[in-house]
């Protein structure tokens, strides 16, 4: 799956005030005496997960990104080149069936809103190549499956509920985490060996351009998935623009335990 950089960017502001600053902290304090840095980011979009936590980290650092699109590597690779003390390269391919030997020599590993994304299979796989590789992980923005708008209505259940369901769905083969991504990574990691600390990290809106295209996409896919929610569509995102919303996400941080 690959997104438009138009979406990235428009999401970049929310994202950066939604991540969890407490979990960074205690990031770069576990690595403050590891200089120069390692980073690996993993489906790393336009690069914002580096250029959110590169500067709250600092030192020499340098950043390896990992996504299938090479258009987008290349949008990480000039935003990230602005930081000083900042090199970076980029690795185009699947991040599905990443082994501890990929990410050996890496201080730490990363990924922004890219857990949903994944089967059970795949996030066990990726928890256990963190915890033998002695790499410790900051995974943000990981869509938690509930959604607040106020003032209330009674559709909000219905089209929350297709969209989850729609985050689930199989896709050439491989059923989704979509909502359940956190606490399967959560999981993971414990079973794995690391320990394992969260935060809350909320988008919150009001009638401004990035609720405008969540909305709208939010929406399309629980339509997709319940076509009977179709003729109650258009309605709906008329009175919904305007009010208030929280998207909630999960952050997790993992420390091996002989990171």
């Amino acid at each position: 799956m690959t997104f438009a950089p138009e979406w990235l960017a428009l999401r970049e502001i929310a994202d950066a005030q939604a991540r969890s600053t407490e979990l960074a902290d205690v990031v770069r304090e576990t690595l403050v005496n590891r200089n120069p840095l390692t980073i690996r980011d993993l489906g790393c979009g336009t690069g914002s997960m580096g250029r959110w936590l590169a500067g709250r980290l600092g030192g020499v650092q340098h950043w390896v990104l990992h996504d299938r699109d090479p258009r987008l590597l290349g949008l990480a690779e000039a935003g990230m080149s602005a930081f000083e003390n900042v090199t970076v390269e980029t690795r185009e391919g699947d991040l599905t069936s990443l082994k501890a030997a990929d990410i050996a020599g890496a201080d730490l590993v990363t990924c922004s809103a890219l857990l949903d994304l994944l089967t059970t299979n795949e996030m066990n796989a990726l928890a256990v190549a963190c915890v033998e590789a002695h790499v410790p992980a900051l995974f943000t923005l990981s869509v938690a499956g509930r959604i607040d708008i106020d003032p209330a209505e009674p559709l909000d259940a219905a089209f929350q509920d297709a969209f989850n369901a729609h985050q689930r769905r199989v896709v050439d083969g491989r059923r989704l985490l979509g909502p359940d991504a956190p606490a399967a990574a959560e999981e993971a990691f414990v079973a794995a060996g690391a320990s394992v600390r969260t935060a809350q990290s909320p988008w919150r809106m009001h009638g401004d351009a990035l609720q405008s295209e969540w909305l709208k996409g939010w929406v399309d896919a629980a339509v997709e998935q319940e076509p009977a929610l179709a003729s109650e569509a258009s309605e709906y995102l008329r009175r919904r623009s305007t009010a208030s919303v929280v998207v909630h996400h999960v952050d997790l941080l993992a420390i091996p335990g002989a990171a």
